[in-house]
């Protein structure tokens, strides 16, 4: 049983088939087969049944997989480990969209310049969605909000704080002040999906005044939630930093959520899987939040390099 095998068997769970599989990896189709087949011959047993025009993970193969992805993920930070000095190799990293937006691209275009080894895929989402990609080994580290329970986390993770965010409540422009959840005038909730801790504050704020939005509107971006919120059809809560990008908030009034406070940004990942790549990104990180942008920029070569950052909305 070797990694090019496992390689190949992740490949065709990730990619629900041989034939996407055989693409990802630029295998043919004969190839892959014959690969799983031997893997199968290799442990006694079958991987996959065929359902139809589906291939299903039999128990087997099921029980096989988190192995596969641990000795991949070990596999790739031996290789990182004996590279310590200069980082290479791909680094996944997920973000919530506020902090894609707000907080990442210069500094990962310093990054970039810094390491232009490092081929950096940037993965969207919620930060429920992103910690249980870290869980699966999808990204190998994600930037979060601190979940409403911490606890959640749990000890499969390390974490450390890069960011402090202070959520404020959008309304439309000339709604009167907040100082408690009775003061809202509208009763719809703009906010992404479920999964938001973002989101979670807000409700849970509701609830401890005893009040339930009538209902929620769930969009997936912040560009759109404050056009709507700006259009009268709701209020929503978001990150102080997400009002920098907003071209025109002439019709956005801002209320500040002293009951909730400031939110740590987090850089999760799992424990034991770190490599010399994701370790310079928490360096970097690290240097941001202590406000030592400046002596990272000094460490930075002056050539100019092209940023090339793959983006995936998950």
């Amino acid at each position: 049983m070797d990694l090019a095998a496992l390689t190949i068997f992740r490949a065709v769970v990730r990619e629900n088939g041989v034939t996407r599989a055989a693409a990802k990896l630029n295998r043919v189709q004969s190839n892959v087969t014959t690969r799983i087949k031997q893997l199968e011959e290799q442990l006694g047993t079958e991987l996959f049944i065929r359902d139809g025009r589906r291939l299903v993970l039999t128990p087997a193969g099921e029980t096989l997989l988190p192995y596969a992805e641990r000795l991949l993920a070990l596999a790739d930070e031996a290789r990182h480990a004996v590279r310590e000095d200069r980082p290479s190799g791909r680094l996944r990293l997920g973000a919530m969209e506020s902090v894609a937006a707000t907080r990442l691209p210069g500094l990962l275009a310093h990054y970039h310049q810094q390491w232009p080894a490092v081929e950096l895929e940037l993965e969207i989402g919620t930060t429920g969605k992103l910690i249980e990609r870290v869980r699966e080994f999808e990204v190998d580290a994600a930037l979060v909000a601190t979940p409403l329970d911490p606890a959640s986390i749990g000890d499969l993770f390390e974490t450390v704080p890069v960011f402090r965010e202070e959520l404020v409540m959008l309304t439309p422009r000339g709604h009167r002040p907040i100082r408690e959840v009775r003061d809202i005038a509208l009763s719809t909730l703009i906010a992404f999906e479920r999964g938001c801790a973002y989101r979670a504050y807000i409700e849970r704020w509701y609830l401890e005044h005893g009040v339930r939005p009538a209902r929620v509107l769930e969009l997936g971006s912040y560009h759109a939630i404050v056009a709507c919120v700006a259009a009268g059809a709701g209020v929503a809560v978001a990150p102080r930093t997400v009002l920098d990008l907003q071209a025109d908030t002439s019709n956005i009034a801002v209320h500040e959520l002293p009951d909730i406070g400031l939110i740590d940004t987090l850089l999760v990942w799992r424990r034991g899987h770190f490599s010399s790549a994701l370790n310079a990104l928490r360096r970097a990180l690290m240097a941001s939040h202590e406000g030592a942008a400046e002596s990272v920029d000094a460490d930075l070569p002056r050539a100019e390099a092209p940023v090339s950052v793959d983006v995936n909305v998950v």
